[in-house]
C-alpha cells in the first residue's frame, strides 16, 4: 500500500515548516525516563554506527542526546569507536543518564572533582551534562542523536542548536521514523473509521533540505524500510508503548475505556497483514541523516572587509596542504 508522505503541513512561529504533532505530548514522553531504552532505537543506533566507518574524523568531544531514551546499547557503540573522547550528555534526560551512569561510590580523592570534569565511567569518559536548552561547555566534533527528530514538533530550532555546538567540520549523525512507518496500522484506522494512530512522519529529502537551510553542508540522507512480525496484536500493542505514543492532533480527544481496546485488538488481530508463518506485520521506515559544519566562506564585493581571524581559518587548510609534500621529503 503506498503511503501518503508528510511535507511539514505545519508552519512554526518564524516561518519554518514543522512537522504535524501534539507538541505538548511530545515534550511529555522526552522527559519520561524508561526503565530501559527500546530495543527498536538500540537496534537503529547500531545500523547508524555502522555509518560511522564512511567518516575519517576523530572527534575529541561529542553529545550523545538523551541515551537512555534513544539508546543504551548504541551509545556504547559510539564510545567504542571513539574510546578517548569526552561525551557531554544532552537532552530532556541529560541528568537523568548522568545519575544512572555515574558509579555511586567514588574514592575520597575524586570526590571533590566537579561534575564538569571528566569521569571515567563504562559508558565513556563522561564531561558533564547540558540541559536541553542551554549550550555544551565546549564545542563537539560530533552530535549524536538518535530516534530523536520525530519527536519534537520544533526540529528547526534543535538542528540549529546542534549546528551551534559543531566545531568548524564538525558532524551530525540522526535517525528518525520516515512516513511509511505503521502504514498497515493507519490503513486499519482508516478502514475502522477512526483517527489515525501516529502522527505523519517526515519525508527524508524534507530533512535534507531543512539541513541545508539551518547552514549544515553536504548533508547525506538514506533509509530503510523494515518489517516487524509479532505473534499477536496484544504483543504489537506492548511494544508500541516502548517506543512511543499516538500524537497527532487529530487523535481521540480523550481517553480510551476496555471496551475501546478490546475493538481496537480484535481489529488489529483480523486485518493487520500476515507473513508466510501467520504473523502480524508491521512497517518500520528508518531514516538516517549525516551533515557537517562547514568552514566559513569569504564574501566577495567591490569592497571586502574580511576580520583577520577569519582570513586565518580560510587560509589554514592550504598551508598545512602545502607543507605536507615538504615535510615528506624529509
Amino acid at each position: 500500500m503506498a503511503s501518503a508522505h508528510a511535507h511539514f503541513p505545519l508552519v512554526s512561529t518564524d516561518g519554518s515548516r514543522v512537522p504535524e504533532l501534539d507538541a505538548v505530548a511530545t515534550a511529555r514522553w522526552r522527559q519520561r525516563v524508561p526503565k530501559a531504552s527500546p530495543w527498536l532505537h538500540d537496534w537503529v543506533g547500531g545500523r547508524m554506527a555502522e555509518r560511522l566507518d564512511w567518516i575519517r574524523a576523530q572527534p575529541s568531544a561529542w553529545v550523545s542526546w538523551s541515551p537512555l531514551l534513544a539508546g543504551e546499547t548504541a551509545h556504547r557503540a559510539v564510545v567504542q569507536r571513539y574510546p578517548q573522547a569526552r561525551v557531554w550528555l544532552a537532552g530532556e534526560l541529560g541528568a537523568a543518564t548522568w545519575a544512572r551512569w555515574q558509579p555511586r561510590a567514588q574514592p575520597w580523592w575524586r570526590r571533590w572533582r566537579r561534575a564538569a570534569q571528566v569521569a571515567q565511567t563504562p559508558w565513556g569518559l563522561l564531561a558533564g551534562v547540558a540541559a536541553p536548552d542551554q549550550p555544551v561547555p565546549q564545542s563537539v566534533g560530533l552530535v549524536w542523536a538518535n530516534m530523536v527528530l520525530h519527536l519534537t514538533a520544533e526540529p528547526r530550532r534543535l538542528l540549529q542548536q546542534w549546528y551551534d555546538w559543531l566545531v568548524e567540520d564538525g558532524f551530525l549523525m540522526f535517525s528518525c521514523l520516515g512516513p511509511d512507518t505503521a502504514r498497515e496500522l493507519r490503513a486499519v484506522h482508516a478502514a475502522m473509521g477512526w483517527p489515525p494512530p501516529a502522527a505523519p512522519y517526515v519525508d527524508m529529502h524534507d530533512w535534507g533540505d531543512l539541513l541545508v537551510a539551518v547552514g549544515f553542508a553536504e548533508p547525506v540522507m538514506d533509509m530503510e524500510r523494515v518489517t516487524l512480525t509479532y505473534p499477536d496484536a496484544q504483543r504489537l500493542l506492548a511494544e508500541l508503548r516502548t517506543t512511543g505514543r499516538n500524537w497527532h492532533p487529530a487523535r481521540h480527544p480523550a481517553l480510551r475505556g476496555r471496551a475501546w481496546q478490546t475493538r481496537w485488538l480484535q481489529a488489529v488481530q483480523e486485518h493487520l497483514p500476515r507473513d508466510a508463518q501467520g504473523r502480524l506485520c508491521l512497517t518500520v521506515e528508518v531514516v538516517y541523516g549525516h551533515a557537517i559544519r562547514p568552514r566559513p566562506r569569504l564574501t566577495v564585493a567591490a569592497e571586502t572587509r574580511v576580520p583577520l581571524q577569519h582570513l586565518r581559518q580560510a587560509l589554514r587548510p592550504r598551508a598545512q596542504e602545502a607543507a605536507r609534500p615538504a615535510a615528506e621529503d624529509r
